[in-house]
């Protein structure tokens, strides 16, 4: 059985703009629980994104939270996946880019993101679900 994208992203995504604070972004991530915001900005081509890591490296940096702005620490080379992509698919697209997380847009529509936490959970389920059926797993087949 092979996942698709669509079964296994989170369909809550937040939206910021670049003029945010990294506090504010921050803040608003972890009240619910995720990793990423996608960035709007009305004068750029295409969306951005910032992770918890570009907050973490601004803050390592002694760069104050209330002070930066999204803008200056965002990505804007946003690598987009399709709801039927296989996870497989989507996992080699993450590490052959260096990213942790994925938007997923349907008919030009951002419909969710997709990252490493919930590959590797899926990943988890798969095996779960294979090794109560007795079938073959990736661990047991080395």
């Amino acid at each position: 059985m092979s996942m698709k994208v669509s079964e296994a992203m989170s369909e809550s995504v937040l939206t910021v703009g670049p003029g945010h604070t990294l506090r504010e972004v921050a803040t608003l991530m972890a009240a619910r629980h995720i990793g990423s915001a996608v960035v709007h900005d009305p004068e750029r081509q295409g969306p951005g994104i910032i992770t918890e890591r570009d907050i973490m490296l601004s803050l390592g940096a002694g760069e104050s939270p209330d002070e930066e702005l999204v803008e200056a620490h965002m990505a804007s080379d946003v690598i987009f996946a399709a709801p039927d992509w296989s996870l497989d698919h989507a996992a080699e697209t993450m590490i052959s880019h260096g990213f942790r997380h994925l938007a997923v847009v349907s008919g030009g529509e951002l419909i969710g993101m997709l990252s490493m936490r919930d590959l590797v959970r899926c990943y988890v389920e798969i095996e779960s679900a294979a090794a109560a059926v007795g079938a073959p797993t990736a661990a047991s087949d080395s």
